[in-house]
């Protein structure tokens, strides 16, 4: 069997959906195999970064590794950002790319390069995949593949890159079965006593939550994940990638917490007695800065598969080194043998805060469309979206806030890397992967960083409702600049602008209209899903100086946030 053959039969096996590719001259074996093997939906999109943006898409909404494809040299190496994306938010994905044949390679040789386009991507890659490997031989292949796969779903997931060397993928090998055995899942199980000792912590707490983070979806946990709280009562605070841990409307769910958290969520995180931490590895951007503040007065009972995440920033908590499912497993049976006890006042002091703080009021009063507003009257609109995929800036913020998901639909956004760029071929991957209507947050600057694809929107006839927040600037760091930098706005609003960007969809034949009138918010939302099954852009014209509020101010502990408190003044 030709190795190019093996490796299309193999992913159709494994359940891939879709694999997306530019082409180039050292895929062109795997190409031509996919295309006769048929199984397979081939994507070409327009820059090897927007494959492996929707590679990690893909593999985030199946659990099934999402799979990209680039040839060498500049393919190669176009994929990083979107490989690091996956990396750094437990994102499980393969990536193939081609190489130049064995005999072109440089080896040990003191060159830089001997064949065309060779660039040592395995090398390059190393410091964000859990693995990558050159194929040395073609015997070798069906086994790397089973490993590429099980390593990339085991654990903490995340990206492998095999690179495959033009003359193996045209090599002859034996035709194994082409899924092979399936592999264990690594699991790790927790102690029963460390897990029994959380239980009476959290029973005991007058004031408890949940911090559930990104890790409860990678982990696939989400389910055993909502039957411990809810056997438990405690209040659920999320961060930025779990938002979508719990639909909007759960009694459980608080809001985000984190630098730009919502008001009343901080809040209560700040007056906690008890901390279950959940899938977060407890960053600077959901603890801030002060990181005594965050730990005092408190227990923090921290659940991560590994060990290297707890007691890194916030030291003194009770580290319990597993898996979460089977945590949560185990917690689950624990619990229904505990009272957990009556917070009914607890709760109410969370929802008073929330009544006193609405995240609509932190830009009141907000010059035209006030984004907040906006996105919970988008949220109304949308309920038959799978997902909704956002970008990277201030409308990141505003759609983590405000944002109201129904049961099931899924957040995706680029958390770890904070990638721009990201949405856009992330929206394609949900939409071939889903099957589905897939809702777009993007804003003027990350919009344009990948812009290109919305020829592949065209092309495929993808459900993609695009929502572009214009307020003509870099917004986060022109933010940032008008704290610490006098209002010197270089390179965010001095020397920067943006297209119309109905004009730009208009262009490419998509359906495109704008709003600038905070009236006709509603129906613009409405508009867009006037027909589901299409695509189309709405574009929102927001105030250039609206700032994502409210924020963590610098230096200080996240209770403490702009515009009521001011920063800690930063040394030039």
């Amino acid at each position: 069997m030709k190795a190019s053959d093996y490796i299309a039969h193999f992913l159709a096996g494994r359940g891939v959906r879709a694999v997306f590719e530019v082409s180039g001259g050292m895929i062109t074996h795997l190409l031509d195999s996919m295309c006769r093997q048929g199984e397979l939906r081939i994507v070409s999109v327009h820059h090897e970064q927007a494959a492996a943006f929707a590679a990690d898409a893909a593999g985030r909404m199946t659990g099934v590794p999402g799979v990209a494809m680039a040839t060498s040299g500049p393919g190669a190496t176009n994929l990083l950002t979107g490989i690091a994306s996956c990396f750094f938010d437990s994102s499980p994905a393969v990536f193939l790319t081609g190489q130049v044949n064995r005999n072109e390679q440089k080896g040990d040789r003191r060159i830089r390069q001997l064949g065309f386009q060779e660039a040592d991507i395995v090398a390059i890659a190393s410091p964000v995949t859990k693995a990558a490997w050159k194929l040395e031989s073609a015997g070798e292949l069906p086994a790397r593949l089973r490993e590429a796969f099980s390593v990339a779903a085991a654990g903490r997931p995340g990206p492998v890159l095999l690179d495959l060397p033009m003359d193996l993928q045209r090599a002859d090998i034996a035709e194994p079965d082409a899924t092979g055995p399936a592999e264990d899942g690594f699991s790790l199980s927790p102690d029963a006593s460390q897990v029994r000792e959380a239980l009476r912590h959290l029973q005991r707490a007058t004031r408890p939550l949940v911090l559930a983070g990104g890790g409860i979806r990678a982990s696939r946990a989400r389910e055993p994940f909502r039957r411990l709280v809810e056997r438990l009562g405690i209040p659920v605070v999320h961060s930025l990638m779990g938002v979508d841990v719990l639909p909007y409307s759960h009694p459980l769910r608080v809001g985000m917490i984190g630098t730009y958290g919502n008001r009343w969520a901080n809040t209560a995180l700040g007056n906690s007695d008890c901390i279950l931490v959940l899938g977060s590895r407890l960053d600077v951007r959901q603890t801030g800065s002060d990181t005594e503040a965050f730990r005092s007065g408190r227990d923090i009972i921290h659940v991560d598969c590994e060990a290297g995440e707890i007691n890194n920033r916030i030291s003194g908590c009770r580290s319990i080194v597993c898996t979460l499912p089977e945590f949560l497993e185990l917690a689950t049976r624990l619990a229904e043998t505990q009272e957990m006890g009556e917070r009914g006042g607890w709760h109410d002091q969370i929802n008073a805060w929330r009544r006193q703080w609405p995240d609509t009021a932190e830009l009141s009063p907000a010059t035209g469309v006030n984004p907040n507003e906006f996105l919970h009257r988008l949220s109304k609109a949308s309920r038959q979206a799978a997902a909704y995929v956002v970008d990277v800036g201030q409308h990141q913020m505003w759609a983590a806030q405000s944002l109201e998901l129904d049961e099931g639909q899924r957040f995706l956004t680029s958390g770890g890397l904070g990638s721009m760029g990201f949405a856009l071929p992330a929206a394609v991957g949900v939409a071939v992967t889903a099957n589905s209507p897939v809702v777009l947050i993007a804003g003027d600057g990350g919009f344009q960083c990948n812009i290109q694809e919305l020829q592949t929107i065209v092309r495929n006839a993808l459900p993609v409702k695009m929502v572009v927040l214009n307020n003509r600037c870099h917004g986060m760091v022109r933010q940032f600049q008008e704290s610490y930098f006098q209002q010197r706005y270089q390179s965010t609003l001095w020397g920067y602008d943006a297209p119309d960007f109905e004009k730009v969809a208009l262009g490419y034949g998509i359906a495109a209209r704008t709003v600038s009138d905070a009236a006709c918010a509603s129906s613009a939302a409405e508009w867009l899903w006037e027909d589901a099954g299409t695509p189309a852009l709405l574009q929102v014209m927001v105030d250039t100086y609206a700032n994502a509020f409210p924020k963590v101010a610098f230096g200080r502990p996240v209770t403490d946030m702009e515009p009521f408190v001011k920063p800690t003044p930063m040394d030039a």
